[in-house]
């Protein structure tokens, strides 16, 4: 009965990957992603049922599109395989079973989706764009105040936690509208801490610590690597302004997912 159960998870899970790649495309060009029909980015053929179904059409059509014969980014199929595999890692770790499924684990696996769904868009958009989308910071923060009112009716007792959170979001979003006016280059900044932050929420200090260094590591290795390079070529084809195109979101994004997985992992060989 588990393997049915988790072979529904898993097609809720490239379900959502579809999604996610439709989104990430359409998101930062301001089109809707809820009502208008999918279709091809080349020939804007609307696609039919069979041109849509997550992993099997990329399969079947050998990665191109039915009507333009044009190759379709391997993204896609990466994507919601990924997501499906995340799917059944998480509801494995969170030891859903269908003995034992209670409300409070359809919760916590829903409030982990929702948190994935923003970790997956914020990294995608910025590892094509390398910009933090305000419309995916903004989601961000209310599903993490939907987060912190679940955790309070499980727990009072973590209240004046919650409220720093909340206080901290009021502050970033606050100086974010008052300064974005005068400097558009504060944009990626604000979004990066506003995403740090929704990151405590949900999987908190200690995975959200270990995040940073990781992304701090990476960044100074980067650095240093192109200064080495750097240092070779002629004076007139130096470039010192490499770190502005580090997308530190995507690279906290595939950090922050692992070291949940990792401590998730921890956890439930401790139990």
């Amino acid at each position: 009965m588990d393997y049915i159960l988790y072979l529904i998870i898993f097609a809720m899970g490239i379900t959502f990957g579809s999604f996610y790649t439709l989104a990430i495309y359409r998101i930062p060009k301001t089109e809707d992603i809820l009502h208008t029909h999918s279709y091809c980015p080349n020939c804007q053929h609307k696609l039919g049922f069979l041109d849509l179904i997550p992993l099997f059409s990329y399969a079947f059509l050998g990665g191109k599109c039915r009507y333009c014969k044009e190759k379709i980014r391997p993204r896609y199929f990466v994507i919601e395989f990924l997501s499906g595999l995340f799917f059944i890692v998480l509801a494995y770790l969170l030891n859903i079973k269908t003995y034992n499924l209670t409300i409070y684990k359809v919760l916590d696996f829903a409030f982990i989706i929702l948190y994935f769904t923003f970790v997956i868009l914020m990294a995608g958009i910025d590892k094509e764009y390398r910009k933090i989308q305000r419309e995916v910071t903004l989601y961000g923060i209310i599903i993490g105040i939907m987060y912190m009112i679940y955790l309070y009716v499980i727990d009072p007792s973590s209240i004046y936690r919650y409220g720093i959170y909340v206080i901290f979001y009021a502050i970033l979003v606050i100086l974010s509208n008052i300064t974005l006016k005068k400097y558009a280059k504060n944009k990626y900044i604000y979004g990066i801490l506003i995403t740090v932050t929704t990151m405590a929420i949900f999987t908190g200090l200690k995975v959200t610590c270990l995040t940073s260094i990781a992304v701090l590591l990476a960044i100074t290795i980067y650095i240093l690597i192109k200064k080495v390079q750097n240092m070779k070529k002629p004076n007139k084809e130096k470039k010192t302004e490499y770190y502005k195109n580090i997308q530190i979101g995507y690279i906290l994004g595939i950090a922050n997912i692992s070291f949940l997985i990792f401590v998730l992992f921890q956890n439930q060989h401790l139990i």
